[in-house]
């Protein structure tokens, strides 16, 4: 229970659906970085999951169809020099992903007409606007 993702209060992603994959992180870390695997490369199969319901699975493969791989969401995360804080900016990140992508849809919006006084308002705010410009004319045209 420790290890898995917490998306939400009601979706809980078990550790057993998680791949992680460490590699030689770039950036800082001094003679360090050349031999410690820091980088942290944690994937999610939304395509074959079975915690997920077939609906919340459709809506994860529509908001994130620009992310996916065959049905699996990646993030990587190598901005820490430790793999430890490596792991859990990549979880929270995925984790923040998913919370989006799961997220309900807007309601839709119910269009609105200007009320009688907008409408006066606008045109006399026109008029008044013509005026101005029609006083600073030089010849008067």
């Amino acid at each position: 229970m420790a290890d898995d993702l917490r998306v939400s209060d009601r979706l809980v992603i078990p550790a057993a659906e998680l791949r992680e994959r460490f590699s030689r992180s770039s950036g800082p870390g001094g003679q360090g970085v050349n031999t410690t695997d820091s980088r942290v490369e944690l994937s999610f199969d939304v395509g074959s999951s079975p915690t997920l319901p077939d609906w919340l699975r459709d809506r994860i493969r529509e908001r994130l169809a620009g992310r996916l791989v065959d049905g699996v969401v990646t993030i990587t995360a190598s901005e820490h020099r430790a793999q430890l804080a490596n792991r859990e900016a990549a979880r929270e990140r995925l984790a923040a992903l998913l919370r989006e992508a799961t997220a309900p849809p807007p309601p839709p919006r119910r269009p609105t007409k200007p009320s009688r006084g907008a409408k006066q308002r606008r045109l006399d705010d026109k008029k008044r606007q013509s005026l101005r410009k029609q006083q600073r004319r030089v010849d008067g045209d």
